[in-house]
């Protein structure tokens, strides 16, 4: 099957410009661990498997966060979630804040807004079962 002329060009820009964002630097860097939330262990499953890319200092990066644009919306998310909460960083906040993001991630994760829904299909661990969201949802509550 051969192309029209009229479409070669665009498809060749279009293929030139995806090359060249590749070469857009992205950072992708893990902090050091400087104060690790204490939680339950069963907690602490749930946080690690469906939080902690976003929410912490030990964000593993796929391989698809290696290609633009992709790279750019995940840098991205990792830096608002890092800035929202970080569990990496927990021992920083002062215990009212301690227990403020506490409450506050039970409530998200209670009225589904956490996990982020576009976060999920891409990783299947982060499916959280009910119930993993109600040990979340009492274990936020604990804080209130």
């Amino acid at each position: 099957m051969k192309l029209p002329a009229w479409l070669i060009y665009p498809l060749l820009a279009i293929g030139l410009i995806f090359i060249g964002i590749q070469f857009v630097p992205v950072e992708r860097t893990n902090p050091p661990v400087t104060g690790e939330i204490q939680a339950p262990e069963e907690v602490m499953h749930i946080l690690r498997k469906a939080c902690y890319d976003c929410h912490s200092n030990e964000t593993v990066y796929p391989w698809y966060s290696y290609i633009a644009p992709m790279s750019w919306t995940i840098e991205s998310d990792v830096k608002v979630g890092r800035g929202d909460l970080n569990f990496s960083e927990w021992s920083d906040y002062s215990p009212t804040k301690q227990d403020f993001k506490q409450a506050q991630s039970g409530e998200l994760v209670a009225i589904g807004e956490m996990p982020l829904w576009f976060y999920v299909p891409l990783h299947s661990e982060a499916d959280l079962t009910q119930e993993e969201i109600d040990v979340i949802v009492a274990w936020g509550k604990e804080a209130e």
